[in-house]
């Protein structure tokens, strides 16, 4: 089964207060963005891959490991080379998390990793929801979208997100869920990675303040969107900037382009920009 698990851009992003658990309260809009795409194959053990010839040819070396029971093997591709211990990836953790749940079929996981590491899209997380997905179907589990989105939240907090994939308004840790219309075809979406910039998230919580915002989301994103680049915030890119000031000029760059509105995704490092359709 060969999924292409994309990624999301954040419309507005704030941080409202620590919780007692570690975490932070948060709210924003997540909004799927396909511009942007891994390939994700996951069969069951006895079938055979589609993709891993291709992979071969167009990476050379992959990263590979199986778990000590034999009942997972992974095989992860990446330009840049993967710096990750294969069986810590998340697609990885989606298996184990429902083996603990239910009787699994051995199976094997083939990804492409062609989203960026550490800017803010999403892609691991996305990863993470599509194998949850492909697992249940390969299994014959039948797993609803919210007992998929239940497993999903354990491993990540937007990774719920992903399940559904269409704009949603998310709260407490990103986890908690709400769909949301809004209507962006009048707008091209473009999506900047800086070269040589990866964010990490624990540093971008470290230096940022929580505090509830003069405007709820809900109200700022009813605006006009020529009222946006004022109102419509994200709360990581002060921190973000003060340690990265070439970020600050990436988004400089994206208004001086004619960008209707512009702002980092998630914890950053990449950008998005909005402009209006010819």
């Amino acid at each position: 089964m060969i999924s292409y698990p994309n990624v999301k851009i954040n419309l507005g992003l704030h941080v409202l207060r620590r919780r007692e658990d570690g975490f932070h309260d948060l709210e924003t809009l997540f909004v799927p963005y396909s511009g942007i795409s891994d390939c994700l194959e996951i069969v069951t053990g006895d079938d055979f891959s589609r993709t891993l010839a291709g992979l071969k040819e167009r990476y050379g070396r992959l990263a590979q490991a199986v778990t000590p029971d034999g009942k997972l093997m992974i095989t992860i591709a990446r330009k840049e080379g993967v710096d990750w211990d294969p069986l810590k990836d998340l697609t990885a953790k989606a298996y184990g998390l429902l083996a603990q749940a239910y009787k699994l079929p051995p199976m094997k996981i083939f990804l492409e990793k062609r989203s960026p590491v550490g800017a803010g899209l999403g892609g691991g997380s996305a990863d993470a929801a599509f194998a949850l997905r492909a697992i249940s179907a390969l299994a014959g589990l039948g797993l609803s979208d919210a007992e998929l989105a239940s497993f999903a939240a354990r491993l990540g907090s937007d990774c719920a997100f992903f399940v559904y994939n269409t704009p949603m308004l998310g709260t407490g840790r990103g986890e908690v869920l709400e769909p949301y219309s809004i209507d962006l075809s009048p707008y091209r979406t473009e999506v900047v990675i800086p070269e040589g910039i990866s964010v990490s998230t624990a540093d971008a919580y470290r230096g940022i303040t929580p505090r509830i915002p003069a405007k709820g989301l809900r109200e700022v994103l009813s605006q006009p969107i020529s009222t946006w680049r004022e109102a419509l915030k994200n709360d990581f890119e002060e921190t973000v900037f003060a340690k990265y000031p070439a970020l600050s000029s990436v988004k400089e760059r994206l208004y001086a382009s004619g960008a209707l509105y512009a702002a980092m995704s998630g914890s950053g490092s990449a950008f998005f920009a909005l402009y209006k359709k010819d």
